[in-house]
């Protein structure tokens, strides 16, 4: 076994075939928590720890619905990789027509729920007026971006299963890019505080997905084939995309409760904890999203060998994407170890927030090491669109660590750190054996 291991791992082009995808969704993947360290940066040297903390819990209210809508990208990334990989033009193009339209209507559903959704989060984490009028403020500016953040869902999702990366670079890197330079702007240049930074985001969201539907006429180029539109209209040509975004989207919201309840607790807990808990929450956002880069590597190859019936090139693709992922969360663990301090003080100049900060820096070094393995299986069960055996993991895994979290509570927010590396844990464990049984059981490819 371990010589077979070997001979995989020095397969060359397959090295060669995960960096091409891996590299350029790394560098597209690092500069969204890279806008998320600029929005603290800004604001985190405005004077007031509550203008920081609205920015934390306002994005948490709209990631929180904005990310549960994940499956958008990652259904749509497994069926295009294996229409891919049976060079069907056809179905690509349907695959990307339902997924454009999917955003369209659930961000107009996201829309009339999400105002009564943010009364009821704010009343729950009874935060400070002044934390609750700017958190208001900066949430409901975020909405006007949702439509287009939506549709950047769905339009990675397929560029990265047609194994394109460069257009997912070029949809995230604009989005950033101009999200960084309006936040300097508009925070700094304008005084336009907590709202120029809410505004500078809803404007990089628009610039992205209009970038990414004209890079579909390039796309689709490489896959002869034209639209059936009678198919859209008919259920069975649904039914498999929404079985499977249904439990993507299951385990999305378990996914996100958990990060909102951190959010939630960090704020019960004063301004200047939730403001920290945020500062270092950026530091995970760093190092899943590079990660993630290998993981969307794992879906597009997994998917494209499946969908082509190649086990060689399936087991090579995990092999390789494992070793590589490993190393790169060895490497964040001691930058986080290292040089965490120096990570906080970029951030934020508030005492009070940067000394809170500090202590809870060995969580944050040691998130990498134990969150890795769940991003890369992650990876392979979109590709193969088993969203059945994610929804089921991620289930377990949140029903295990609430009650644990409960008794945990008395610790304060050493507590809440000790329940999410729990819980990074059991996400881990329980892919792994989901995987192990499908190997077991030969289900990789249907059998």
């Amino acid at each position: 076994m371990s010589s077979s291991l070997l001979a995989d791992w020095r397969d060359r082009p397959t090295h060669r075939r995960v960096w091409a995808l891996a590299a350029p969704m790394i560098l597209s993947n690092i500069s969204v928590p890279l806008v998320a360290l600029v929005d603290s940066t800004v604001i985190g040297h405005l004077p007031h720890a509550h203008q920081l903390g609205a920015v934390a819990v306002g994005a948490s209210l709209y990631i929180f619905l904005a990310w549960m809508m994940g499956f958008l990208r990652m259904g749509t990334t497994g069926f295009a990789a294996q229409a891919a990989g049976r060079g069907d033009g056809a179905a690509l193009r349907q695959i990307l027509l339902q997924g454009l339209l999917l955003s369209v209507l659930l961000s107009m559903l996201l829309g009339a729920i999400a105002i009564p959704f943010s009364g009821v989060a704010l009343s729950l984490m009874q935060p400070s007026t002044e934390l609750h009028a700017l958190t208001l403020e900066f949430f409901h500016t975020r909405l006007f971006g949702l439509p287009a953040a939506l549709a950047s869902y769905a339009l990675v999702g397929w560029f990265l299963g047609t194994q394109n990366a460069r257009a997912p670079l070029a949809i995230l890197l604009t989005t950033n890019l101009v999200n960084i330079a309006l936040n300097l702007w508009f925070v700094l240049g304008l005084d336009w505080g907590v709202a120029g930074s809410a505004r500078a985001s809803v404007i990089a969201e628009w610039s992205g997905a209009l970038l990414g539907l004209w890079l579909t006429r390039g796309a689709l180029r490489r896959y002869p084939g034209k639209v059936v539109w009678a198919a859209l209209g008919m259920w069975h040509n649904w039914k498999p995309l929404l079985g499977v975004n249904r439990d993507i989207f299951i385990r999305s919201l378990m996914l996100q409760l958990v990060f909102f309840s951190i959010t939630l607790q960090g704020a019960r807990l004063g301004d200047a904890t939730v403001a920290a808990n945020a500062l270092l929450l950026n530091g995970l956002l760093l190092a899943a999203h590079a990660l993630d880069g290998l993981a969307h590597a794992v879906e597009a190859l997994c998917g494209h060998a499946i969908g082509a019936r190649d086990r060689e090139a399936l087991r090579r693709s995990m092999v390789v994407a494992c070793g590589w992922s490993l190393l790169a969360s060895l490497g964040f663990a001691l930058l986080f170890m290292f040089g965490g301090h120096l990570f906080v003080q970029m951030q934020t100049d508030i005492p009070s927030v940067r000394d809170t900060a500090f202590q809870y820096l060995p969580y944050l070094a040691l998130l990498p090491l134990i969150a890795v393995w769940s991003y890369l299986l992650d990876g392979l069960f979109i590709g193969a669109t088993r969203a059945r055996e994610m929804r089921n993991a991620m289930v377990i895994s949140v029903v295990i660590v609430f009650p644990a979290a409960w008794v945990l509570h008395g610790y304060g927010n050493h507590g809440l750190w000790i329940s999410f590396l729990l819980f990074m844990v059991l996400r881990s464990l329980t892919l792994g054996v989901y995987a192990w049984q499908m190997q077991r059981k030969n289900q990789w490819f249907g059998a």
